[in-house]
């Protein structure tokens, strides 16, 4: 039964990771949209924060086995009431305009387009999404392959670069550097402050300095983290060294990948095959997620160092691939970025 649930819960936690940055990214004006897909990020570090804070303050002065029986169910518990809140929010959530002009609901598109850009603004913006979002159905690769790859892409290098690995093992990675249980668990809430600060970064600059130059520093930033913590554990180092290079990659990664990816992935996709495209390259990120989360413990049952050096190895492909392949599309409208 606990699977069966967990199942469910994923199946929601899939729709919304897919779902939002589509919609933020199809109703947000071009010069801003940069940073309300970012803002989507930065709610799912702070309700990671959150979770830190809350998980610890259920574990604080509870023995293990309390924990095993009953604080993990109101660990669970927990997540109920901001679902709740979600549910009761989403009925004062308007349909994306680009969605209503696919229906052929044109008044309604404008009215919403309206309110959000300006009466002239939205009527050029509604013409040319007119022009891109014909109801007649399109293949996935009407636009070529090459856009699809990128988005996936976009999305594997993300989860390869091991952030996952540092969030959801963070206890335990603080734990086998030396510390206790309370001294693993208040690092952890350490690291979400680092995480909700450097995505904050995030947001101010990605539509002043673009995406590639943010994601490719990023990738330096991560590289730089990795590699110094794999050489420490190479060397058996362990202490406040290793936790500043770990705050050093988590916060590379947040002030670029963390968030600039989901702005590239909900705005690179042309109109007619942006729902498509998107769910692959999310159920990508996702597949790429369970591959590094799951691998990771064998992968330190073998090499400590060896296992880091590979992330540190993946975030310089990663910068490569994205001097190489990624355009810029600071600035531009969906619609101008069918032709790019």
């Amino acid at each position: 039964m606990f699977n069966f649930y967990r199942v469910i819960g994923g199946v929601g936690v899939g729709l919304a990771s897919a779902v939002c940055p589509i919609y933020i990214g199809e109703i947000a004006p071009a010069a801003i949209r940069g940073r309300l897909v970012s803002l989507n990020q930065f709610a799912i570090i702070f309700g990671m924060l959150i979770v830190y804070f809350v998980n610890w303050g259920i574990a604080d002065g509870q023995t293990i086995e309390w924990i095993n029986e009953i604080g993990w169910r109101r660990m669970f518990l927990s997540e109920a009431l901001p679902a709740a809140v979600f549910i009761l929010l989403m009925f004062l959530v308007p349909e994306s305009p680009r969605y209503l002009a696919l229906m052929q609901k044109d008044t309604e598109a404008l009215s919403i387009l309206t309110r959000v850009n300006g009466v002239e603004k939205a009527k050029q913006i509604l013409e040319d999404i007119k022009t891109t979002v014909e109801t007649s159905k399109v293949k996935l690769y009407s636009y070529g392959k090459a856009v699809l790859i990128i988005g996936i892409l976009l999305s594997v290098f993300q989860q390869f670069v091991g952030i996952n690995v540092a969030l959801y093992y963070a206890p335990r990675i603080f734990e086998s550097m030396g510390a206790a249980k309370d001294a693993s668990m208040l690092q952890t809430i350490i690291m979400g402050l680092v995480n909700v600060v450097f995505t904050i970064v995030a947001i101010l600059t990605v539509d002043k300095w673009g995406r590639k130059p943010l994601l490719i520093v990023g990738s330096i930033g991560m590289a730089i983290g990795m590699i110094a913590i794999s050489t420490l554990a190479f060397l058996d180092i362990i202490g406040t060294t290793t936790l500043v290079f770990i705050i050093i990659y988590t916060a590379s990664f947040m002030m670029s990948w963390g968030p600039i990816c989901w702005v590239l992935i909900s705005e690179i996709f042309p109109n007619k095959i942006r729902s498509q495209a998107v769910a692959i390259a999310v159920a990508a990120q996702w597949a790429a997620n369970f591959f590094i989360s799951s691998t990771y413990p064998p992968m330190m049952e073998f090499s400590n160092g060896g296992t880091y050096l590979f992330y540190g190895v993946m975030s310089i492909l990663s910068a490569l691939f994205v001097w190489k392949y990624v355009p810029e599309t600071k600035g531009k409208t969906l619609e101008e970025m069918e032709e790019l």
